[in-house]
């Protein structure tokens, strides 16, 4: 099966376990690897025959910057079943990173990678 990779979607949200975390929000960032069929689209050389891929990327900010959960884990698989609402998208991976996760003398990110296919 065919795929794109957007990579690098970012967008500051209130997801997070600590209440300071979801008051005072934090920035996220999300890659995602969508399959789909591109036979067509790679003959026809017409994006209607593809996945506009803009759509994907304002879903991501969209869900970011407006939910509030606990947890990563529910953000991420939240994006996941949106995308694949999306009518080409047969699965799609999502790697969502938490960039400056609230952990003493940690300066690395937090990423939750969530695969699912649509059923």
């Amino acid at each position: 099966m065919d795929s794109i990779e957007v990579i690098g979607i970012r967008a500051y949200g209130y997801t997070g376990y600590l209440p300071e975390e979801q008051v005072l929000g934090q920035w996220f960032e999300v890659d995602l690897v969508l399959w789909l069929d591109l036979t067509s689209a790679g003959k026809s050389d017409n994006i209607d025959e593809t996945l506009d891929y803009r759509q994907a990327i304002d879903l991501v900010k969209q869900q970011i910057t407006t939910a509030k959960f606990a947890l990563i884990e529910k953000l991420a698989a939240t994006i996941a079943e949106e995308i694949l609402r999306i009518k080409k998208v047969e699965k799609v991976q999502v790697k969502l990173s938490k960039l400056a996760a609230p952990i003493p003398d940690f300066g690395g990110k937090i990423t939750i990678s969530i695969t699912k296919t649509k059923e």
